[in-house]
């Protein structure tokens, strides 16, 4: 069930995904060699309110741009322009930079702590305002994370 729900999310996507290089647990590892990137993807377990659309936690590796693990959210629904986008891993929080529906590390430094932090905690929460003033609060669960990621990397290893 995990697998067709991220084969889902994924034909859903604007480019989709050519290679599959693994499902593990509630994350998939996938590679197109056409861009070329590569990626390890999840879509949240759980939100608060009503989505208007998939919201999914990536990282990325885009070999040609030198960019390895960037950590990026989409938004269940939109944030109010005002509001934070905050990440909660562990015991750790993280201020992401953000537009209305998408969130991402602010910079190389905290791709690796984010990256660190999902290695070793079992879920994380993604957490902002939506635009109706109601909180946004979309949970995942990392089990499968580290070795998606992993899996994501090795098979961008060799795309230039």
């Amino acid at each position: 069930m995990r697998f067709l729900t991220l084969f889902l999310l994924l034909v859903s996507m604007p480019v989709a995904a050519k290679d599959s290089l693994g499902i593990f647990d509630s994350w998939g590892a996938f590679r197109d060699p056409d861009v070329p990137r590569c990626y390890a993807i999840a879509e949240s377990e759980e939100i608060t309110g009503k989505a208007e659309r998939k919201s999914y936690a990536d990282v990325g590796f885009w070999p040609k741009r030198s960019i390895r693990a960037q950590f990026h959210v989409r938004l269940s629904r939109d944030r109010s322009s005002n509001s934070r986008v905050i990440v909660s891993i562990g015991n750790r929080r993280f201020r992401l930079t953000a537009n209305r529906s998408d969130g991402w590390s602010q910079d190389k430094r905290m791709d690796a702590a984010i990256i660190a932090a999902l290695r070793s905690a079992s879920s994380m929460t993604v957490e902002s305002v939506g635009r109706d003033g109601k909180p946004i609060v979309d949970a995942y669960l990392l089990r499968g994370a580290a070795t998606a990621i992993d899996a994501a990397s090795l098979g961008c290893s060799r795309l230039k």
